[in-house]
């Protein structure tokens, strides 16, 4: 059985066919759908079993990176994806997309008493792009996305990738509640201490990717996408590193919410 997964397209985006090909080589059917089809009828969200909103430059990153296509979500679509998490099933936004779901509120979800966006992604402290590989290690033990992970490499390519809390109270929250998913570390896999360039764009406390509290919501600035297949990694014919299964890791991302919609939802063709 085939879990749907949704890879919502924008005006601007522009990761959604590397997107819809890692999720078809994790297992899944992939099906691109303009935003404005979803917001004609919100309902077809529930013949989907995995939601992706992918990177990109969502309506050019006007206002800010992803609030355009972030407003367009918490207004129209807040419910219908909130029914869709109750269900079980798995959202990730990546780079653009986590953008858009933080600032739709969506992740990390409320905490220490916040109920709506307690967070944001704003420019790289550098005051520069950056397109470069990093290394991460996850945190989180209730993210279902990064299951079996523990340290590896994903490449970035971002201008407004640093994560940053409305307050201190918000920031400890996310580690008392397990929702930091992924910070940059060294090479050797320490802490990068908020230093350029292995924590690229100054996010506080390394993060690199959170979760809500079911840990079935999951936002990332690296792109687990462009690392599922060995010509994608700058070593080529050199040293792949693999997770585990014989996946390389960004496969093994887009795999665990397969498995999970293929259990935990058990619906799909």
């Amino acid at each position: 059985m085939k879990p749907k997964a949704l890879i919502l397209r924008s005006a601007g985006a522009n990761c959604d066919l590397e997107t819809a090909y890692a999720f078809e080589q994790a297992g899944a059917l992939s099906v691109p759908l303009h935003l404005n089809r979803l917001l004609e009828n919100p309902a077809a969200l529930r013949d989907f079993q995995i939601l992706a909103i992918p990177g990109g430059f969502s309506y050019g990153d006007d206002i800010a990176a992803g609030k355009i296509l972030a407003k367009q979500l918490s207004h129209h679509l807040y419910e219908p994806l909130r029914d869709f998490v109750a269900a079980g099933k798995p959202i990730i936004g990546i780079c653009n997309g986590f953008q858009v779901l933080v600032k739709s509120g969506l992740l990390p979800g409320a905490a220490a008493g916040v109920s709506q966006q307690n967070c944001t992604l704003t420019d790289n402290a550098s005051g520069r792009f950056t397109d470069r590989w990093v290394h991460l290690a996850t945190r989180s033990t209730k993210c279902i996305w990064t299951h079996g992970l523990e340290s590896f490499e994903l490449p970035i390519a971002h201008g407004e990738g640093r994560f940053a809390t409305v307050n201190d109270a918000v920031r400890e929250a996310l580690w008392q509640d397990d929702r930091v998913a992924l910070v940059y570390v060294k090479p050797d896999g320490s802490d990068a201490n908020g230093a350029f360039p292995d924590n690229p764009n100054g996010s506080v406390d390394d993060i690199a990717g959170v979760c809500d509290e079911s840990g079935i919501v999951f936002g990332l600035m690296p792109h687990p996408e462009r690392y599922v297949d060995p010509t994608q990694h700058y070593a080529r014919a050199g040293v792949i590193q693999e997770a585990s299964k014989g996946r390389l890791f960004g496969e093994l991302i887009f795999l665990n919410s397969v498995v999970h919609a293929r259990t935990a939802v058990g619906t799909g063709v």
